[in-house]
């Protein structure tokens, strides 16, 4: 039974990706990975692009945000602006609830399912010494867990996230902000 709920959870997500429904796409790949069984390099691909996908979509809808607040402001129109930063939160607040999704699937099912050594050690050492939004830890928790050929992709969008999200901080010093550690973009391997 196993094997054809898996099939049909690939199959869907293929679906879905011919679409352009990232967000089920998503959906059916967490399906496959809580199955908890290592992923195959179709899966880990389907995985990796559904959620490139997904974040790289906010990622440019809050882009757009911003720069239609930076105009505001400068024409002074505080009523705009605050509206803006409303939806902008709500944004960040998605960015936010998939990161710490996609951390989630790779800690509580891809890492264990692995059958590489070096997936697990990685993992324990980014869980106990980092927080849950350095760049370095999941930066880890992607490359060991499955060995992700887009996995460099992935952790460049939420760098990417974590580092607008830094340098675009209210000089008021605003705490309902996300904040994080601003870090130099990884070259990707290959």
């Amino acid at each position: 039974m196993e094997g054809k709920e898996r099939e049909t959870h690939v199959y869907m997500a293929k679906l879905a990706e011919q679409a352009e429904r990232y967000d089920e796409m998503v959906e059916c790949m967490k399906k496959v990975a809580k199955l908890d069984c290592e992923l195959t390099v179709e899966e880990r691909n389907l995985l990796s692009v559904g959620y490139k996908n997904v974040i790289g979509a906010r990622r440019a809808s809050w882009r757009i945000m911003s720069s239609i607040e930076q105009k505001e402001e400068s024409k002074g129109n505080e009523n705009n602006v605050k509206l803006i930063k409303g939806y902008r939160h709500k944004v960040e607040d998605e960015l936010s609830k998939i990161c710490n999704d996609i951390l989630s699937i790779i800690d509580q099912h891809l890492i264990p399912s692995s059958s590489s050594g070096e997936a697990t050690a990685a993992s324990t050492t980014a869980s106990t010494d980092l927080p849950s939004t350095h760049p370095i830890r999941l930066g880890l928790a992607l490359n060991f867990s499955e060995s992700y050929k887009d996995s460099t992709l992935i952790m460049q969008l939420l760098r990417d996230n974590l580092t607008l999200w830094t340098s675009d901080l209210p000089e008021d010093g605003g705490d309902d902000n996300i904040k994080g550690e601003e870090s130099k973009p990884a070259e990707p391997e290959h």
